[in-house]
């Protein structure tokens, strides 16, 4: 039986990491990445379509015949590109645009969980300039300030100035014509991406990411400066109220709708010191870099898995997960998460550490190779080094051994990942 001809849409280190998943998948025999990135070059064929062009892609799919789509990131899901492809029915590792919109609207998503009763923040819509202060007055510092749109991690303000969240909702209303405020909840945050369609679903390793650019967990919102699974603030007990209090309602809504949702739920949690989780946000796709530790652990054929969830039926699939543990560093641009430095050679990222169980590589993000076969950075997030072992320790270690050993001009990064579980 011939193998998977795959496309994986998108060109970031979670692409990357879906393609060396995919590649390494006895039921794949192609792997297509559009547009990929100079990481995704290595495992498979990168191809010259925005993963903004609908029409592109489509009929990229059609041309190649390919047998399975994996849609990385949100904007083209919002946009509709499932529905696209499953019109010509081409299998599709994504939601249709209407279930997409959990994650292109905070509101729509917010009056979900309302609607089923999910543990959450408590939430106002603002419509009119003159209410801000009023509304504000409602919530207790800090402020949570959020637009109803997709705004590439950047739309939303989390402050205990109560004269910027006036600014940030103020400014909400004037482009988008409302803004929300909701409650801030405090605890310790995690993530669980669910692969799901109307059949079942599974509950991937919980994981930890790190979103503010310096260590201490200070200075501005990134999109993730790196992560590690499992993480050790989802015991065993969390999870189960997660799979009962979040999961199951949302499973049991999405499944009928009139279009069943199949793909990936990110159910973006927080902790409180009780145990008790609550939605900070609802994501419809795999998160980023929480793709790159999670996907490693996946012991079954990630090819099967996603073809099985796109076709609704995950319920016969047995997924098996590794017990070893998943860290990786996120090495950024000068500048970043601001106006960054991009067209700086990288060098000494092709090195793989594999001592034992120890298994360390890099997962290659905003960069390209150039004609001399340079790596070039081209973006925020260049690329992450990223450490499989049986402790979180020795997975840290060899992710730290690999990054410290990358030049790149003006670079940063964290150097505290995974402090919070070391601390435990």
């Amino acid at each position: 039986m011939a193998g998977l001809d795959v496309l994986v849409v998108g060109g970031g280190g979670r692409e990357h990491a879906l393609a060396i998943g995919l590649s390494n998948s006895d039921s794949v025999s192609n792997v297509h990445c559009s547009p990929g990135n100079a990481g995704t070059s290595l495992v498979g064929i990168n191809h010259d379509v925005s993963a903004s062009d609908i029409e592109g892609l489509l009929e990229l799919s059609l041309k190649l015949e390919i047998s399975l789509v994996v849609i990385g990131p949100e904007a083209p899901l919002v946009a509709g590109l499932a529905d696209r492809l499953r019109a010509h029915s081409i299998p599709c590792f994504g939601p249709h645009a209407e279930g997409a919109a959990l994650e292109g609207s905070k509101l729509h998503a917010k009056r979900v969980m309302q609607s089923l009763g999910i543990p959450t923040g408590h939430f106002e819509i603002v419509r009119d300039i003159q209410e801000v202060g009023e509304v504000l007055d409602l919530f207790e510092s800090p402020w949570v300030i959020k637009r109803d749109v997709l705004a590439g991690g950047k739309g939303v303000t989390v402050t205990s100035s109560k004269a910027d969240a006036s600014k940030a909702l103020t400014s909400a209303i004037q482009s988008d014509g409302f803004g929300l405020v909701e409650e801030f909840l405090s605890g310790e945050e995690a993530s669980v991406l669910v692969i799901m369609d109307e059949s079942g679903y599974e509950m991937l390793p919980a994981s930890q990411d790190h979103k503010r650019v310096l260590d201490g967990d200070v200075g501005p919102n990134t999109g993730g400066m790196g992560a590690y699974a499992p993480a050790p603030i989802a015991t065993p007990s969390v999870m189960t109220r997660v799979r009962e209090e979040i999961v199951e309602p949302m499973h049991h809504h999405l499944r009928n709708e009139q279009t069943p949702y199949r793909g990936c739920l990110y159910v973006g949690l927080m902790i409180d010191r009780g145990g008790s989780p609550s939605v900070v946000e609802f994501n419809v796709r795999l998160g980023d870099p929480e793709a790159q530790v999670t996907i490693p652990l996946i012991e079954s054929d990630i090819g099967q898995l996603l073809l099985a969830a796109s076709e609704g039926r995950i319920s016969e699939i047995q997924v098996e997960f590794s017990d070893m543990n998943s860290a990786t560093v996120v090495l950024a641009s000068e500048g970043y998460p601001g106006n960054v430095k991009s067209g700086r050679e990288v060098s000494g990222w092709d090195v793989r550490i594999e001592e034992g169980e120890v298994n360390a590589f890099v997962h290659i993000a905003g960069a390209k190779m150039d004609e001399n076969g340079k790596l070039l950075s081209k973006g925020g997030r260049v690329l992450s080094a990223t450490g499989i072992a049986p402790t979180l320790g020795s997975a840290l270690e060899s992710s730290y051994q690999i990054i410290e050993g990358i030049s790149l001009e003006g670079s940063h990064y964290r150097k505290d990942i995974g402090f919070r579980a070391l601390s435990r």
